[in-house]
């Protein structure tokens, strides 16, 4: 088992940054991609970026030059910087993360973005 905790969610203003954190605790060993999926009200879950073991990084599209991942394999973390945030980026903000085939879901952090 894989237990994770996402951090550093808050109210932004238009144009700000937040980093997102995600730790991952138990089972960690061996652990394959790590990602970040949001969820805004009355919208399904979507994909935001995602880091492969290997160093390879994915992003949706829409956030490409706005959002970097980065992953601290030694202390087993995932952060999303996101910079010049706009209000549609309101969401919860889940860490995933893969191992053995099976996914694993933190419990989300709410980032707000609001004058």
């Amino acid at each position: 088992q894989v237990q994770l905790v996402e951090s550093g969610g808050g109210l932004v203003q238009p144009g700000g940054s937040l980093r997102l954190s995600c730790a991952a605790s138990g089972s960690v060993f061996g652990l394959d991609h790590m990602a970040w999926y949001r969820q805004a009200p009355g919208k399904q879950r979507e994909f935001v970026a995602m880091t492969l073991s290997g160093g390879g990084t994915y992003y949706a599209n829409s956030l490409k030059g706005r959002f970097t991942i980065s992953r601290d394999n030694a202390k087993n973390t995932v952060q999303l910087q996101m910079n010049s945030l706009k209000p549609e980026d309101t969401a919860v903000y889940y860490c995933n993360v893969n191992k053995d085939r099976s996914d694993y879901w933190g419990q989300g952090t709410q980032v707000t973005v609001s004058p």
